[in-house]
């Protein structure tokens, strides 16, 4: 069966990592990705694939920097062309972006089968763009892949065993690239020496529209870091888009703002860094894989687990909050050897669905 996979933003490159290597095992599956241009920087892009072993896009729409309604409708026009060009058996998607849900309108509309990779997650906050487009794409999916149980319990609570799809526990994805990548990182990342990192230090991350479009937010949070800082040294890849937006502002970083990181780079900061704080969903499961203590700079978080498991602790943006939980989660000694997330099963599961649909 054909497979036209749509990917745009750094978290679906590293879901893409785990789940292509695994189709491309399969005899019975062929798969054609499509690169929507999402993220167009080459440190948010390029560099992934070059890295991580992922297939080159055959296809890459190079559609960016436009607002929802204009980027959205624009990949489901390119979208629409190369599902009547290529013919796939079923269309798959990731996660929560405009390029997650505009290949699954375009899809649907032509009555190409949906598939949704790390379906049934929930923040409940309808504010957030990324919510908006879970949840429709979700409810127009044929196939739910779902990372955790409490997913599953969230397509229950909505109805979805009254739809006409299936929905299955997978595992996370996320957790299968974590695990594949962990061993090759320390020889191929340089990050820690190009940084002169020695010691403990903290990791953040800030990209989220709620946070960055805000600009009262946007000063809390680095007000917050600039005062954690002073107590740990921190480490801040700064996403292109927060950079324009951080210049535009009075405050000013007192902490060292680095460009993009590639995933090796991302992994062996993760492995080494005594916590996270970050509005990234990605970022907080993989701070978990690596045994790192985290504070979401979110007043909500899809991965609700780790916060009731105390390995995440939610402060949104309130500069005293973000204080509070690095100190309390800093201190924390959680235990990370729960099965969570599949513990690295998720592609083979997730492929042998697949395979299954196109006989």
């Amino acid at each position: 069966m054909r497979i036209l996979t749509i990917v745009g933003a750094r978290p679906q490159f590293v879901k893409a990592a785990a789940l292509s290597r695994v189709i491309a095992q399969n005899s019975q599956l062929d798969e054609i990705i499509v690169h929507t241009g999402q993220h167009y920087d080459p440190n948010m892009s390029e560099v992934f694939f070059k890295e991580m072993e992922i297939p080159q896009p055959v296809y890459n729409l190079n559609i960016n920097s436009l607002n929802h309604g204009a980027m959205t409708g624009r990949m489901m026009e390119e979208i629409e062309k190369l599902i009547l060009k290529e013919k796939p058996g079923l269309l798959l998607v990731y996660g929560d972006t405009n390029s997650t849900i505009a290949g699954a309108l375009a899809a649907k509309k032509l009555h190409v089968p949906v598939a949704h990779v790390e379906a049934g997650l929930r923040s409940y906050n309808m504010d957030m763009p990324e919510e908006v487009n879970r949840i429709l794409c979700d409810r127009i999916s044929d196939y739910l892949f779902c990372p955790t149980s409490t997913a599953i319990e969230n397509l229950n609570k909505e109805g979805f065993q009254n739809f006409d799809c299936e929905i299955h526990h997978s595992g996370d994805v996320m957790q299968d690239a974590a695990l594949y990548y962990a061993a090759r990182s320390s020889q191929k990342s340089v990050i820690l020496e190009k940084l002169k990192i020695s010691g403990p230090f903290a990791l953040a991350t800030v990209h989220r529209a709620e946070n960055t479009d805000d600009p009262l937010k946007l000063k809390s949070i680095v007000n917050a870091l600039n005062t954690i800082h002073k107590e740990m040294p921190l480490v801040f890849p700064i996403h292109p888009r927060t950079k324009g937006i951080l210049d535009s502002l009075k405050v000013r970083p007192e902490f060292e703002l680095i460009d993009p990181v590639g995933y090796f780079d991302m992994i062996e900061l993760l492995k080494h860094a005594s916590i996270v704080l970050t509005d990234s969903g990605g970022l907080q499961k993989e701070a978990f894989f690596f045994s790192s203590p985290c504070v979401t700079l979110r007043d909500q978080t899809e991965w609700v687990e780790l916060v009731e498991g105390g390995y995440n602790q939610l402060a949104g943006a309130n500069e005293a909050a973000i204080v509070d939980g690095f100190r309390s989660m800093i201190d924390a000694n959680p235990d990370f050897s729960v099965n969570l997330y599949g513990q690295g099963k998720a592609a083979e599961n997730i492929s042998q669905v697949l395979a299954a649909s196109g006989k």
